[in-house]
């Protein structure tokens, strides 16, 4: 990630009382990854082998994988999304998720927000399958979900600032201008990797953050405008922006 993003400026619960999906996703994350840590070396590679998403193996080339419990290869798109690598993996994953997650499923409500959610997920692994058919290399990890909430997170609030620290100093960045920039560098960084680098997944990342760019306008109510245009539904007034920090994490944010 090129950037790590603290906080935005928007009102965190309009159509909502709490972002109750991102939260429990996260805690599931934070969860898998215990259970990773404590089954200690051995049995957390054959979670990840078991539970991970295989290219090879969804391409029908078991015979390149070791020998071990594997669930059925296309229940592995949703499962992987829970898996990380490391604890750095996780809380990066996590801070983006935080920032941006509550918003989008602020736009979309509870359960579609989690469809959209696990959709994304799946179609960022299978931007990486087609992109490496044949890797016997495990897929793991939120990144290609988050990326779609981010692609989301850009059609519908383009004009909001987001928190970045710049050597220690917090600016405020538009959130087009970074969401940009963070698409450009997965862009980047696909084209600078070599064929069997081992690296991050970018297939997975320009995949999700595409499909949460289009799947946002069927998911999202309709009310909801897009690229931080158009009204608000009648009858419902944001407070004064200067008091929006201090409501962004509060009860619901709405006069009567």
């Amino acid at each position: 990630m090129p950037f790590v993003p603290l906080d935005d400026d928007l009102p965190a619960h309009i159509h909502i009382d709490r972002p109750w999906v991102t939260w429990t996703v996260m805690a599931t994350c934070v969860w898998v990854f215990w259970a990773q840590t404590f089954a200690g070396q051995d049995g957390g590679a054959r979670m990840i082998y078991a539970y991970g998403f295989i290219p090879a193996l969804f391409s029908g080339k078991a015979y390149l994988l070791p020998e071990l419990y594997r669930v059925e290869p296309a229940l592995t798109l949703l499962t992987y999304q829970f898996l990380h690598a490391g604890m750095f993996h996780l809380l990066g994953n996590l801070l983006y998720l935080w920032v941006f997650g509550d918003n989008v499923e602020d736009a979309m409500g509870h359960w579609r927000f989690l469809l959209f959610y696990l959709v994304c997920g799946a179609l960022a692994g299978s931007a990486h399958w087609v992109a490496q058919p044949q890797s016997g290399v495990p897929l793991i990890g939120a990144s290609g979900a988050i990326s779609g909430v981010l692609g989301a997170y850009l059609v519908l609030h383009p004009k909001a600032k987001v928190m970045v620290p710049i050597y220690f100093v917090p600016v405020y960045l538009p959130a087009w201008l970074l969401l940009v920039f963070w698409f450009g560098f997965q862009v980047v960084s696909l084209a600078a990797a070599e064929a069997d680098d081992m690296g991050p997944a970018w297939w997975a990342h320009i995949g999700g953050f595409i499909a949460g760019a289009l799947l946002v306008v069927p998911f999202r109510y309709r009310t909801v405008p897009l690229f931080g245009g158009g009204d608000m539904p009648g009858g419902i007034t944001l407070r004064d922006r200067s008091r929006w920090q201090k409501v962004k994490r509060g009860p619901r944010n709405l006069d009567s």
